[in-house]
């Protein structure tokens, strides 16, 4: 057999070198907060808005859109903790002045949060 091939006559392919665009990005956690947004280099020369601290969310009631403030967290689904330090993510139901509300976007990808009423 000759070295670097399988005993069938295939060739062992040889592991991708490492680059830097498959490293992984800082995590952004968005905490509640008075509303600081960054703009972020993405790929392509293109610019994400992202959110680093929000205290406003939009909620959908009965097909309609409102603004309105978020007073805290009440749960997160992944972490329990993360409740207790008012951390913003997806699918973590918080207290507005409508009621409660789930959130259903990415606050961490964009530069807003979307809710729908719970209650």
């Amino acid at each position: 057999m000759r070295i670097g091939r399988k005993a069938t006559g295939g060739r062992y392919k040889r592991p991708k070198k490492k680059k830097s665009t498959g490293r992984q990005g800082q995590t952004r956690i968005v905490k509640l907060g008075d509303i600081k947004r960054r703009f972020i280099d993405s790929r392509g020369n293109a610019k994400k808005h992202v959110l680093i601290a929000g205290n406003v969310c939009n909620v959908v009631v009965n097909g309609k859109t409102q603004k309105t403030k978020i007073t805290n967290v009440i749960e997160t689904p992944s972490n329990v903790f993360l409740a207790r330090q008012n951390v913003l993510m997806k699918g973590a139901i918080i207290n507005t002045e409508l009621g409660k509300a789930k959130i259903t976007n990415r606050p961490s990808q964009e530069g807003q949060i979307q809710a729908v009423l719970v209650e």
